[in-house]
């Protein structure tokens, strides 16, 4: 599949009006020099999720660079990255595309666009509050609060986590490390600078 057909497959032809600022403020947020991007496609050729992107790696690149700000923010692409970081071992001039994908995420959630992939959001932020509760991973609560926030429970997963449980491999009754005033004040910082990068789009 050429390049050109996955750009131009959806036949609603539209105005595209770029932001000649966006390139410069995704490089500044991302501390990755994207205007050295050269094409070379060894990103897309790379990666092993590109079967699930709307828009290939190499391309979001290069709309980042054209300033194409809404339809790089609107793609399902930033949100599939796995940030495996093939990509970004395979660029030759050193772009850290893993990261830049992390930075267009944030930048979507900053200027509250609706996520192409609702699930993979919702998967990050119980992932997060796991461990900012509990200080590690806990399974059986992420995984409930995943399946309750995503409505996506079934009987054939309430089954299988049954029959987990009755084997051991589940626990119920969660086990907290220490140290929990170094990790509040991780999230903390973490917070208050994640308002300095919503405000600084607000203005």
């Amino acid at each position: 599949m050429s390049d050109t057909k996955k750009i131009t497959a959806n036949p609603v032809a539209r105005a595209v009006i770029p932001d000649p600022g966006f390139g410069r403020e995704v490089e500044e947020k991302s501390r990755t020099r994207v205007s050295s991007c050269f094409q070379c496609l060894k990103c897309t050729g790379g990666c092993p999720v590109t079967f699930a992107m709307d828009i290939m790696p190499h391309q979001v690149i290069r709309m980042v660079q054209l300033g194409i700000k809404d339809e790089v923010l609107q793609s399902s692409t930033i949100w599939v990255c796995a940030s495996c970081e093939t990509c970004t071992t395979r660029c030759p001039n050193d772009i850290d595309i893993a990261h830049l994908m992390d930075t267009l995420r944030q930048a979507a959630i900053a200027e509250k666009i609706t996520p192409a992939q609702k699930e993979i959001l919702a998967f990050h932020r119980v992932f997060m509050m796991t461990i900012r509760f509990l200080g590690r991973l806990y399974e059986p609560g992420m995984l409930g609060a995943l399946k309750a926030w995503t409505r996506t429970l079934n009987r054939g997963e309430i089954k299988l986590g049954w029959k987990m449980f009755k084997k051991g491999k589940l626990k119920i009754i969660p086990r907290a490390v220490g140290e929990s005033r170094e990790l509040r004040a991780i999230f903390a910082k973490a917070k208050q600078k994640v308002k300095g990068e919503r405000s600084k789009v607000k203005g």
